[in-house]
Formats: structure tokens, sequence, C-alpha cells
């Protein structure tokens, strides 16, 4: 379950940021930098990209997210690594690029830290009780 969460997780993350530097006229600041990396290829299903792919992409992290909890039990990291997904589906829809931006920054950076420091399940405190010889 953790292990099919995080390629989920980690493949909305990446499928999120490829398909907002897909769309120049969407993203401007996002779509210099997927030009300059050769997505500029891209622009004929810039409409894919921004109506189907960015909304299911940020789904998917959410789902993944959430369902990780069930894993780790971790409420903070379940939290920001909803947020990110929330922040791009509210700027895609309602506040603009500004939220746009900033919850593709924190699924990136959310992403970024369970590579690094992966989550580990909580132990209960019973579950601590009744492991003899371990702290």
């Amino acid at each position: 379950m953790v292990s099919l969460a995080r390629l989920v997780d980690k493949t909305g993350v990446v499928g999120s940021v490829v398909a907002a530097m897909s769309c120049a006229g969407c993203f401007p600041a996002l779509a210099s930098i997927g030009t300059a990396i050769g997505l500029g290829v891209l622009s004929p299903w810039e409409s894919l990209f921004y109506h189907i792919l960015l909304p299911v992409f940020a789904i998917a992290v959410l789902l993944a997210n959430g369902l990780s909890w069930f894993s780790h039990r971790i409420w903070y990291r379940s939290l920001l690594g909803m947020v990110g997904p929330i922040l791009v589906l509210l700027g895609r829809y309602e506040f603009g690029n500004g939220v746009f931006y900033a919850g593709l920054a924190v699924m990136t950076i959310v992403a970024a830290w369970d590579l690094i420091q992966p989550a580990r399940r909580k132990r209960a405190p019973e579950e601590v009780k009744a492991t003899p010889g371990k702290l």
C-alpha cells in the first residue's frame, strides 16, 4: 500500500508540473521553463493538459496522500501532502496563478521530502509496551 501510494504521489507531482509547463497561455512563468526544456512540442495538446490531465494528476496526488495516512499515521505529513493538490485545484479553478504556483511548490517540496525521508509508521503506545526488549 505504501509503495503504491508513493508511486502515485510522485507520478502525480511530475504529471502536474509537466502539464503546467506545457500550457503557455495558462501559466507563462512555467511555460518558459517548459519551452526551454523542449515541452513546446506539446502545445497542440494544451487544452487536454489544462482541462483534463492537470486536475486528474492533482486529484491522484490528493487521494494518494490521503490514503497513505492509513499506512504511516503521521497526520502532518498527510496534511502537507494534501495541501499542495488542493491549492493547485483552487488556483486552477478559482483563485489564479499565484495559488496554483504555491500548490505546485508545496507538492514538489513534499514529494522531495518523502523521497529523502520516507514516512515510517508510528507505533501506538500499546505496541511499544507489547514489544519486549525494545524501546
